[in-house]
């Protein structure tokens, strides 16, 4: 089986400190992550996005010092979708990796979609931890 998941990647010039912290708030995943979900919702131990398809279930690696920020998302329809995402400190800023990985069945043009997606989300999170977009006027 030959792999085909993409390791995509921005350098944020912001301490790792600062970014994995940003990262690790499920609050923040609307305002730089808007293609998962428009709002965020936390009930008791868990953290939900509002989606298009409806309420999907978002839950964090344990915070750690390593900068693993993993996630897995349980989609309205059951499926877990496992997310692969390190923030790695890289000098006086800070590269975040993601990994992102077909689901089954998944076409080359579907994955380069997502891929889109993805390259779009990290670079609205380099502007909002680097200022180039004020704190008010990041997407929520």
């Amino acid at each position: 089986m030959t792999p085909r998941s993409r390791h995509l990647s921005t350098v944020i010039a912001r301490p790792v400190a600062d970014v994995y912290a940003f990262v690790a708030d499920p609050a923040n995943l609307p305002r730089w992550a808007p293609g998962l979900g428009t709002s965020v919702v936390h009930d008791g131990d868990d953290w939900y996005v509002e989606t298009p398809q409806g309420r999907a279930r978002v839950r964090f690696a344990p915070l750690n010092p390593f900068g693993v920020l993993d996630h897995e998302v349980l989609t309205p329809t059951g499926q877990t979708v496992h997310v692969p995402l390190r923030a790695i400190a890289d000098g006086d800023g800070c590269e975040v990796v993601f990994t992102l990985r077909p689901a089954p069945g998944m076409t080359d043009a579907d994955l380069d979609r997502d891929e889109a997606l993805v390259t779009a989300d990290l670079a609205r999170l380099r502007e909002i931890l680097e200022g180039a977009v004020p704190a008010g006027d990041a997407p929520r």
